[in-house]
C-alpha cells in the first residue's frame, strides 16, 4: 500500500513539473515584445524627451549605450545558459532590464538617463538569445522551424504597436511611462517562466571562464566606443579612436588564446568549424549590415526627397516588419519540404530584389515603391534568420545550443553597429563632396532643413534642388552599397553545405 502511495506521489510530482509547452512560449513571447518595443517606443518618445532634459548632442548615445552592453553581454549570458540553464539566467536579465526601466523613466538628465540606459542594455543581452534558445529545447525540429514563425511575428507587432502607443504616451500622459509600460510585460513572463518551464539542468562545479568574459567585454566595448565615435566625435586618425582601436585588436588576441585553453571557454570555437554555423554567422554580419542602412536612411530618403510625411515615412518601414513575421511563418513548412539551403538562397534572392528597388528608386516612384523594397527585404530577413536559427540550434548539443544562438544574434548586432558607422560614414562624404562642388557655402547639417516642412517651403528653389540632388545621390550611393552586401549574403548561403535529407530538416 505505501509503495503504491510512492509511485502515486512520484507520477503526481512528475506531472507538476512537466513544461508547459504553449505557456512558456507566451511567457518567452512576452520577454521577446518587451525587448522588441523598447527600440521603437523610445525612438518615437526622445524628441519630447530631449526637449525636457536637454542634451541634445548625446542624442545617439541614448541608443548607442543601450546597443553596447547588449552586444557586450549577449555571448557571455548564452554561454551562462549552457552553464546553469535558461531559466536562472533569463531570470537575471529580465529583472536587470526592468530595474533599468524603471529608474529610466526617472531620468533628471541626458547623462543619468544614458546610464541607466547602460544597465537596461545589461539585461536586454540575455533576452533575445535565451528566449530563442528555450524554443529550441522544447520543441522539436519539425516544430520549432514552424514555433520560430510566431517568434518573429513579435518583431512585427513591436514594429506596429510600439510607434502607436509611445505617441500616446507622450502626447496624453509623460515620456517616463514610455519605460514604465515594461514593467507589467516583465513580471507576467517571470510568472509564466517560473511556473511552466522546468529544466533538467545537471548540478556541477563549473569552472567558469571569468579573464575570458572580461577579454571579450574589453575587445566589444572599445571596438564599439570607435564605431559609434570615429567620425562624429573623434577624427579616424586621432589617438583616441587609432588607441582603442589598438586595444581591440590585443584584447581579440588574448581573448582568442584563452578560450584556447579555458576548461569552459565564453566561446567555444569549436561550434563555428561547422561550416553551416559558420556561414550563418558571416551572413548575418552582412545582413545585419544591410538592415541597418535600410532602417536608418529609408525614412530620410522619403521625408527628404519624396516630400512625404513622417508618418508616411514610417509606413515603409513597417512593411518589411509585416513581410518578416509572414516570411518566417512560411519558413517553418519550406524548412520541413525543401530544407534550410533552398529556404535560405529564396530569402537571399529577396534580399538582392529589396535592394534593387531601392537602388531604382527616385523622388517621383513614390512612398508605395519605397514600401514594396522595404517588404521584399523583410521577406528576405525572416526567411534566411528563420532557416539559420533552426538549422543552428539543430547542429549543436543542448550545452552550446545558448551560446550557438547567442552568436549567431551578436554576429547580427556587430552588423548594424558597423553598418552605422559604414554607411552614416559614406552618406556624410557624399554629401560633402557634393556641396563643395555646387554650393560650398551648404553642409551637411543644412540636409536637416528638408526633413520640416515649414522650414522646407522656405528654401530657395535653387538651394532646395541642390540639397535633394546631393541627398539623393548620397542616399543611392548607400543603396548600391547595401545591395552589394545582398549580393554577397546570397554568395555566402551557396556555400551551406547540402545535406543527405535535403528535403526536411
Amino acid at each position: 500500500m505505501s509503495n503504491t502511495t510512492t509511485k502515486n506521489a512520484a507520477a503526481g510530482s512528475a506531472r507538476k513539473k512537466q513544461t508547459k509547452k504553449p505557456l512558456v512560449l507566451a511567457s518567452v513571447m512576452l520577454a521577446m515584445f518587451m525587448g522588441a518595443i523598447e527600440a521603437t517606443i523610445v525612438s518615437t518618445a526622445m524628441p519630447a524627451i530631449v526637449a525636457d532634459l536637454g542634451g541634445f548632442t548625446l542624442y545617439s548615445w541614448v541608443f548607442s549605450a543601450y546597443l553596447l552592453m547588449n552586444s557586450i553581454t549577449v555571448l557571455i549570458y548564452g554561454k551562462l545558459s549552457d552553464l546553469f540553464g535558461r531559466k536562472p539566467i533569463l531570470t537575471f536579465g529580465i529583472i536587470i532590464f526592468l530595474l533599468g526601466s524603471i529608474l529610466c523613466g526617472f531620468a533628471t538628465s541626458m547623462k543619468t538617463l544614458i546610464i541607466f540606459r547602460l544597465i537596461q542594455g545589461f539585461g536586454a543581452g540575455a533576452v533575445m538569445p535565451i528566449a530563442t534558445t528555450i524554443v529550441g529545447d522544447i520543441y522539436t525540429a519539425e516544430e520549432r522551424a514552424k514555433i520560430q514563425g510566431y517568434l518573429s511575428s513579435v518583431w512585427g507587432i513591436s514594429a506596429i504597436t510600439g510607434p502607436a502607443v509611445g505617441g500616446l504616451l507622450v502626447q496624453y500622459v509623460s515620456w517616463h511611462y514610455v519605460f514604465w509600460i515594461n514593467i507589467p510585460l516583465g513580471i507576467l513572463s517571470l510568472v509564466g517562466l517560473w511556473m511552466y518551464l522546468h529544466e533538467n539542468v545537471e548540478k556541477k562545479k563549473h569552472d567558469i571562464d571569468y579573464f575570458g568574459a572580461v577579454l571579450l567585454t574589453i575587445t566589444i566595448s572599445s571596438l564599439m566606443f570607435v564605431l559609434v565615435e570615429a567620425g562624429s566625435h573623434w577624427a579616424w586618425g586621432s589617438w583616441q579612436i587609432v588607441s582603442l582601436l589598438v586595444l581591440s585588436v590585443l584584447a581579440l588576441i588574448a581573448f582568442v588564446f584563452q578560450e584556447s585553453r579555458a576548461i569552459e571557454p565564453v566561446m567555444p570555437f569549436s561550434i563555428w568549424k561547422e561550416r553551416s554555423i559558420f556561414i550563418a554567422n558571416i551572413t548575418s554580419l552582412t545582413t545585419g549590415i544591410m538592415l541597418i542602412g535600410i532602417s536608418s536612411f529609408l525614412p530620410t530618403f522619403v521625408q527628404g526627397v519624396m516630400e512625404q510625411t513622417p508618418i508616411v515615412a514610417g509606413f515603409t518601414l513597417t512593411t518589411m516588419s509585416i513581410g518578416w513575421p509572414i516570411a518566417s511563418t512560411l519558413a517553418g513548412r519550406m524548412l520541413i519540404s525543401i530544407g534550410y539551403r533552398k529556404t535560405s538562397i529564396i530569402g537571399g534572392v529577396f534580399l538582392i530584389l529589396g535592394s534593387f528597388v531601392f537602388i531604382t528608386m527616385s523622388s517621383s516612384s513614390g512612398p508605395i515603391w519605397a514600401a514594396v523594397g522595404s517588404f521584399f527585404v523583410g521577406v528576405g530577413m525572416g526567411l534566411t534568420s528563420t532557416a539559420f536559427i533552426v538549422s543552428i540550434q539543430s547542429t549543436v548539443s543542448w550545452q552550446q545550443r545558448g551560446i550557438a544562438t547567442a552568436a549567431n544574434m551578436f554576429m547580427r548586432n556587430l552588423g548594424n553597429t558597423i553598418g552605422a558607422a559604414l554607411l552614416g560614414g559614406i552618406l556624410n562624404n557624399r554629401l560633402n563632396a557634393y556641396f563643395s562642388q555646387k554650393d560650398p557655402s551648404l553642409s551637411v547639417d543644412d540636409t536637416n532643413i528638408l526633413l520640416k516642412v515649414s522650414e522646407r517651403e522656405d528654401l530657395a528653389g535653387g538651394v532646395r534642388r541642390i540639397l535633394q540632388n546631393g541627398l539623393t545621390l548620397s542616399l543611392h550611393t548607400v543603396y548600391y552599397v547595401v545591395f552589394t552586401f545582398a549580393i554577397i549574403s546570397l554568395v555566402l548561403i551557396f556555400f551551406i553545405p547540402k545535406k543527405k535529407d535535403e528535403g526536411s530538416v
